[in-house]
This record gives C-alpha cells, structure tokens and sequence, in this order.
C-alpha cells in the first residue's frame, strides 16, 4: 500500500495521527501542494479527485477520503479502537466526527478558501473548474466559527473527550480543525476553558506530532 501524503494540509495529518495512535506504518509518498502536483495529470491518474491523502491499495484501487482511510484501517486492526466499541459509543463518534466536520472544518474552510489570495479560482480544494471566492462565505465562516467553538466547549464541560471517557477520531478530527483554524486567524479564545483543556490533553499526545 501507499499514501499519498503532504506535509501542509488538515486531511492528511488526520490520517497520519490516527495512524500514529494504531502504530500502523505505511510507505507515504509526499505530494507537493505548492507546485501544484496534485492537480498533475499523474497524481490525477491516481485521484481524479485531485485531493489528499490518498491510500492506493495493493490491487490498485484507491480510498480517496480521510474519514474512509482510517475506517478501513480500524476494520484491519481494531485494537485500540478509535471508532467505538459499543453501539452507544459508536454512534458518539460518529455524530461529533460529522458535526466538527460540518460546523468547524467548514467554517474555517470558508473563512480561509474565500479570502487568502493563494486560493483566487480555487475556492474548493481539489480538481474543480474555476471557482471564484466569495466574500460573504468568509464571514459565515467567522460566523460558523464562533458558535463551533461554544459548541466544544459545552461540550467538554460535561465529557473528558467528544464522544466520552475515551479519545477517538472524533477528537482528532477537532484537535485537526483547532489547528488548521490559525491558518485563517481563527482560535479558541481564553475563555473557553473545557475546549482549553481537552486540547492541551489532545495536543500532549505523542500522535499530535505526527
């Protein structure tokens, strides 16, 4: 198996920790975002998506989603479990996975893709026609933003982790999205204190730095 992989970029360091976590080795090959290499017509080959990461299994087909990356690798090794044991706690990290995915990643993305120049004509990532920004979903993005973080914070007042006592790819997804947050001058204010203190304990990991 291979992973295409890039240094820069939220989706595939969501991967790389969740790998980090199973002690799961895999050959990575780095794209380059900078170049534009991932838009190249023999990345593309691999991903129409034009997207990272990528997993090409050893038949050739490719997973070309984070979230499905990890599945398939929790379904090869389940032991420790990041996706839940019990239904109960399955279902938790699933519903806090989609909803930092849907109301914070989302928020930042939008903040982010519709004002940096870098992303003039590439409003959304991957292989698109051109698309144009659009300042008004920057500040909904701000907006998104804001109530995402009291979202985490209720959150973390009532539960050590999103989805329990346990961490999970919930958790990994938020401590992905925190940081990936900077990029668009966005952050957890000082007075959300229970988000503070569940990424000090996500960020303390050994996987954070991976």
């Amino acid at each position: 198996m291979k992973l295409y992989d890039t240094e820069r970029a939220p989706s595939p360091r969501r991967v790389r920790i969740y790998l980090a976590e199973k002690a799961i080795s895999v050959e990575r090959v780095a794209i380059d975002l900078q170049t534009g290499e991932h838009l190249a017509p023999a990345f593309l080959a691999i991903n129409p998506r034009g997207t990272v990461p990528a997993l090409q299994l050893d038949d050739g087909e490719v997973i070309g989603d984070s979230t499905a990356i990890c599945r398939f690798f929790e379904a090869l090794h389940p032991e420790p479990p990041l996706f839940g044991t019990r239904p109960v706690e399955i279902a938790r990290v699933a519903a806090w996975t989609r909803r930092v995915e849907a109301e914070g990643y989302t928020g930042v993305v939008y903040a982010l893709r519709n004002t940096a120049a870098r992303f003039h004509g590439h409003a959304e990532a991957g292989h698109w026609p051109r698309l144009e920004q659009i300042p008004a979903l920057a500040e909904r993005g701000r907006l998104m933003w804001r109530t995402f973080v009291d979202t985490l914070d209720a959150r973390l007042a009532a539960s050590e982790w999103l989805a329990g006592d346990r961490y999970s790819f919930a958790d990994i997804t938020a401590m992905v999205t925190v940081d990936f947050a900077r990029a668009a001058k966005l952050a957890l204010p000082d007075e959300a204190a229970h988000a503070r203190r569940w990424y000090d304990a996500a960020t303390a990991r050994p996987s954070a730095a991976a």
